[in-house]
């Protein structure tokens, strides 16, 4: 009885021995757990890129005057909350105050620059003869080149017994064009103030109601990533400003040891142009040359020219960089693209906001760990 009994338990030890060795063996042939990839549609993000650029190209004036909005708020923002520190003054009044004191200065701006202005045409009689000299040599230079082009393409007979027609400039259409545009801008423009004053008075609200829009484990990244949008705006406002006043400065100091006329508004506008990426250069020109073109001899002009030159070479490699290249942080690639695609998208305007769309873009990208790729590839 006693070995029928051991026998039992030694076979049933063994069965479940044999059960464990099976189950282990079992366990060890089972692959391994394949993690997840999830393939990305690429017809639906295309679709989807497609439609955003849509948006944008016919939104033009209203994302553009929301972006310009977001901004002044930004410059304003340190008088509001400077009115509440040392005034006491409710947030509400001290937006009131500084949008106020952003249209005095803006009309007073447009009213100066009006009258400089018309003073400017009244003085163009006085050396039109020298410009339209200068003019008339380009022509000269102009034809010329067309008839030496016209022989070496050698037209058939025919095209040389015709008559060409060249119609008129159409100046009324693009004169009505024009208008068309400005009026179309006039409307969204008008929001700014209104804008303005609501994101002031809505600050804390508004970035709160954002944080709150994204799920629980996301919304320390977005909170975050508002925070590092709003310091790399600071930023880029303070160092543009400074390093304008500066360009402005030197500007207007050369322009006045060289006696160009109205040298403290043509130096402060030309300061302020070199700002605009890669065209700034041309257009700082611009303004000092045509209102000394009659005035000054052509060595003064050289030195006009070679001061612009010089201190844009200056603010944009080593000021810019000074000031804005800790919070930028992007490579000169990336912003070449961003300034001919917004420059494309929105004209001037987009030249002026690619800058800050862009580097928004990245902080974005260098937050979300899915896009983390793009933003390394806009980094330096």
């Amino acid at each position: 009885m006693s070995s029928g009994i051991s026998d039992f338990r030694y076979d049933s030890h063994m069965g479940e021995q044999a059960e464990l060795n099976s189950e282990q063996v079992h366990a060890e042939r089972l692959p391994e757990p394949v993690p997840i990839i999830r393939k990305r549609n690429w017809p639906e993000i295309i679709i989807a890129t497609g439609a955003v650029m849509t948006f944008c190209y016919f939104a033009e004036w209203e994302l553009a005057v929301v972006l310009i909005s977001i901004l002044l708020a930004f410059i304003l923002a340190p008088v509001v909350d400077l009115l509440q520190r040392l005034l006491r003054v409710p947030r509400g009044l001290g937006s009131l105050i500084a949008v106020l004191l952003l249209v005095g200065i803006v009309y007073g701006i447009f009213y100066f620059s009006y009258n400089q202005a018309m003073s400017f045409v009244d003085d163009l009689p006085k050396y039109s003869n020298k410009i339209r000299s200068i003019m008339v040599g380009f022509r000269q230079k102009t034809e010329k080149l067309e008839k030496t082009t016209e022989n070496v393409l050698e037209a058939g007979k025919e095209d040389k017994d015709a008559v060409k027609v060249r119609p008129a400039s159409p100046w009324t259409d693009i004169f009505t064009k024009s208008f068309g545009s400005f009026s179309h801008a006039l409307l969204p423009l008008s929001f700014i103030p209104f804008l303005v004053y609501f994101m002031l008075t809505w600050e804390q609200h508004a970035r709160a109601a954002t944080v709150m829009l994204f799920s629980m484990e996301n919304r320390h990244a977005a909170y975050t990533t508002l925070g590092l949008i709003a310091a790399m705006i600071r930023s880029f406002l303070v160092g543009n400003f400074l390093v304008g006043l500066f360009i402005a400065g030197v500007s207007t100091a050369v322009f006045g040891v060289i006696h160009l006329p109205d040298f403290y508004v043509v130096g402060v506008i030309s300061g302020f142009l070199s700002l605009v990426p890669y065209l700034g250069v041309i257009l700082a020109m611009i303004a000092p040359l045509v209102v000394g073109l009659g005035q000054l001899e052509s060595s003064q002009l050289l030195i006009i020219a070679l001061t612009v030159l010089g201190l844009h070479l200056l603010g944009l490699n080593v000021l810019y960089p000074k000031f804005l290249g800790s919070r930028l942080q992007l490579n000169p690639l990336a912003v070449t693209i961003a300034l001919l695609f917004w420059g494309w998208l929105w004209g001037a305007v987009g030249l002026i906001l690619a800058i800050p769309i862009t580097a928004a873009m990245k902080i974005i990208f260098d937050n979300v760990e899915t896009l983390r790729p793009y933003g390394t590839w806009l980094g330096e």
